[in-house]
């Protein structure tokens, strides 16, 4: 039978795919898994409309870690090609969201004071504010506070006490707080209570910033103390036994009265008896009036130390006592013992009526 010219065109086009599909899917790839051999057969491929693709994601993508730290299922579809090229993926720009119900810090509490001496156990603003310490008696606080004398002081640690009941989520009033920190702006003069109103000030900073927050106050540990007390000098540099001399303390923590009640100084290690007297006093800083003993082994530098309860300072070679002046000898000729003044004559007393 004559075969047409088209009739065989048509033939060796067909031949001519079906090599070429098989030379594409089995030619050169020896011991594939569709090979079905040792690399020296070729795959029998069905060229036709029902062919099925020839491979299929097996499973789905592993999920990668993003920048900023969030695993994510979601791989890049262009990273497969930019490693292919050699390159980084680019990070996602989104940002970063902080975590649902993070907590926040807690604002720092009023530092060690240290604890003042209380002898009396009359509320004032000293051991008020070593009770405040504890932001769990904050509210015992309020009526002792209520029962010092009116004054700064005791705004202070009024409105300091309404913050700390506020802040917790236990009451308190900010309003009063932050009328108590306007209000006395400039007047905090103790170490107590200028360490109470930067407290003050900071959480209504918080306050400010995160105004429906609450977060518990915790007791601070360590750190410095809120005051330094000292001895920082003495007014003269000698003095003679019965000689009035002015000692300056500096950081009182605790109430000058009960000071001057309850407390003692030495010279020279000798205390002195009557206790000394308040000659002035600025704040925490505080003068006493106190009269010089006489020491043995004079003269001879002295240490002053002034103590209340736990509470001591002490200045090392403050001073130098001098021994006494020599008193003089009697003159005899003069008939009149010395110190001993001469009598004149005496009036004569009227006759009564």
């Amino acid at each position: 039978m004559a075969v047409s010219l088209g009739t065989r065109i048509s033939g060796l086009l067909v031949a001519g795919a079906v090599a070429v599909a098989v030379t594409a899917f089995g030619g050169d790839r020896g011991g594939g898994p569709e090979s079905g051999g040792d690399g020296g057969g070729g795959a029998i491929v069905t060229a036709g409309p029902s062919a099925r693709p020839l491979a299929a994601p097996s499973a789905s993508p592993t999920p990668r870690q993003s920048p900023a730290g969030e695993a994510s299922g979601l791989v890049d579809p262009t990273a497969r090609q930019h490693a292919h090229r050699g390159t980084a993926p680019h990070p996602s720009a989104s940002p970063t969201r902080p975590a649902a119900g993070r907590t926040l810090p807690s604002p720092a509490w009023l530092p060690p004071g240290p604890v003042s001496p209380d002898a009396d156990a009359v509320p004032d603003a000293w051991s008020l504010y070593d009770r405040l310490r504890d932001p769990a008696r904050c509210r015992t606080a309020l009526p002792l506070i209520d029962r010092t004398p009116a004054g700064p002081d005791r705004r202070l640690l009024r409105g300091l006490a309404e913050a700390c009941l506020a802040v917790q989520g236990r009451g308190g009033s900010w309003d009063t707080a932050a009328a108590d920190h306007t209000a006395l702006a400039g007047r905090a003069d103790t170490c107590k209570e200028r360490a109470a109103y930067a407290v003050l000030g900071a959480l209504l900073d918080f306050h400010r910033q995160h105004p429906h927050a609450t977060v518990p106050l915790r007791t601070a540990r360590g750190g410095p103390p809120a005051c330094a007390y000292r001895v920082v000098g003495v007014d003269t540099s000698r003095a003679a036994p019965g000689d009035t001399v002015g000692i300056e303390l500096r950081g009182v923590y605790f109430d000058p009265v009960e000071l001057v009640r309850y407390g003692e100084v030495f010279i020279g290690g000798k205390r002195l008896d009557p206790a000394p007297v308040i000659r002035s006093r600025n704040g925490d800083a505080l003068v006493l009036a106190a009269v010089v003993p006489a020491l043995d082994g004079s003269p001879r530098t002295a240490d002053v130390v002034v103590r209340y309860g736990s509470a001591e300072a002490r200045l090392p070679d403050a001073l130098t006592v001098v021994a006494p002046a020599a008193v003089p000898s009697p003159d005899p000729s003069s008939g009149t013992p010395q110190g001993v003044l001469p009598l004149g004559p005496l009036p004569a007393h009227l006759p009564r009526p």
